[in-house]
């Protein structure tokens, strides 16, 4: 009998888009790898390398792949919550809707939460035995950075069946309707000024990218290896660029597609339609990488290795930030120097750094992954005579606790938890435990509304 990796990838339907599994596990190390790059860490604080050199800025036009995921993201979810409404019970999709919730969101938050209660008891204890100072409150704060991500991608769960039922109605129109929705948010921004508006754009931007997903899973961004099929994801991938260019070059938008302390713009939070357009030739560029990355997966061992990958993706994402922090942690407590960053010195002990953050990433895999494992799938009973009423406004309710905390804790952070440290969420102040609460219920609700949908009805114990 061969390893559960091996095992698994020896079982993939031929039907399975490899491809799409390679890119969620690419999109996140390209993250993980740019920030451990960007980190400039000195014995006074952490800054960012693009802000020291900022003639490596448009190298975030080849790491800033955020896009890619959530491409990614519109591609599996509409596959899924189709493959759920095959298999309900006749008469409403109420029951679907809270199963689709608690299997999509089940993966994403038990490591996430586990994450979370694991800082906040270091958190907690650190402050109590009155640490919390120097690189360590840096810490603190930083380490929950990277959970806005999740937060995003929550909502975009939760909006996938009334926008796909869009997408099933007007193909590209719909894409387009949330493109010129995020177009007309920077017009109203910088254009006449409107405050706060730029909000929007958290939805209208991430959730155009996602739209690009549900038309790849019907097979209309053209993909396909002879030419003619190709036409579109060229279109898309120089027409992104193109815009993004000249959005950069002639409009009020930084170069970095990544934030920037102390600048007036960013293109992230909240992004902007330069982000947009950056995300349409990211797409289209992997879109035309895919035949030959569809040869290179259909080897055993490249596969193996991606489904191996693809089990431990969101736990190395999750904590490999703690991981480069504690590198940076051990080598000050050891006295080892830290160069000035971009210095000659700095860069030669670059490989030393990445190469100890990844060993400590896994050690924090190895030990956190088993979180990380797939539940049951959910599928509503065939056997339903009466669908779980009422689910579907409670796993919705249950989905946007668990957004707002999320979001909330990605903003305030573990430090300051003893004083009460609170950060601006939507005007409304939130601290570091309402945060986790938030999530911690909404999880519950979530979980309620998905097991009583399914078994709604069932003749099953």
């Amino acid at each position: 009998m061969g390893s559960p990796v091996r095992v698994l990838a020896e079982a993939t339907p031929a039907t399975r888009d490899r491809y799409v599994d390679l890119l969620r596990v690419a999109s996140l190390a390209a993250v993980v790898l740019g920030h451990w790059l960007m980190a400039a860490v000195t014995p006074d604080g952490v800054g960012n390398l693009l802000a020291v050199v900022p003639a490596l800025q448009p190298l975030t036009w080849l790491l800033q792949v955020m896009p890619v995921f959530f491409f990614v993201g519109g591609f599996a979810h509409a596959l899924s919550y189709r493959s759920l409404l095959r298999k309900r019970p006749e008469g409403s999709t109420d029951s679907v809707y809270a199963a689709f919730l608690r299997a999509r969101l089940q993966r994403l938050l038990r490591p996430t939460m586990v994450f979370v209660l694991v800082w906040g008891a270091a958190a907690l204890l650190i402050q109590l035995l009155g640490g919390g100072g120097g690189l360590t409150g840096v810490t603190l704060r930083l380490v929950t950075q990277p959970l806005w991500f999740i937060g995003i991608y929550l909502a975009m769960v939760a909006f996938t069946p009334p926008l796909l039922r869009l997408h099933e109605r007007y193909g590209w129109g719909a894409f387009a309707g949330l493109a010129g929705a995020a177009a007309a948010v920077d017009v109203l921004r910088f254009a006449a000024g409107v405050p706060y508006v730029e909000f929007l754009n958290f939805a209208f931007v991430w959730l155009a990218v996602h739209q690009l997903g549900f038309l790849r899973a019907d097979g209309r961004l053209g993909v396909g290896p002879a030419l003619p099929a190709l036409r579109r994801p060229a279109l898309l991938a120089g027409g992104g660029l193109v815009g993004a260019v000249a959005l950069v070059a002639f409009g009020p938008y930084p170069l970095s597609m990544v934030g920037m302390p102390g600048e007036k713009v960013s293109n992230m939070a909240p992004p902007t339609l330069a982000l947009l357009c950056h995300g349409l030739w990211l797409v289209g560029a992997v879109e035309l990488l895919r035949a030959p990355a569809a040869r290179l997966l259909a080897r055993p061992r490249a596969w193996r290795t991606v489904v191996a990958a693809n089990g431990v993706a969101m736990t190395a994402f999750l904590w490999h930030l703690t991981a480069m922090l504690g590198v940076y942690g051990a080598m000050l407590a050891l006295d080892v120097p830290l160069p000035e960053p971009a210095t000659a010195a700095w860069w030669a002990q670059t490989p030393l750094r990445l190469a100890f953050a990844a060993a400590l990433t896994a050690v924090l895999v190895a030990a956190f992954r088993t979180f990380e494992r797939p539940a049951a799938p959910a599928t509503p009973p065939a056997t339903a005579t009466a669908p779980g009423t009422g689910s579907a406004p409670l796993a919705a309710l249950g989905a946007t606790l668990c957004l707002l905390g999320v979001l909330g804790l990605s903003m305030v952070g573990f430090a300051g938890l003893l004083e009460g440290r609170t950060a601006l969420l939507i005007a409304v102040p939130v601290s570091a435990p309402a945060a986790v609460a938030a999530t911690l219920c909404g999880w519950l609700l979530v979980e309620r509304a998905g097991r009583g949908a399914l078994r709604g009805g069932s003749q099953r114990p």
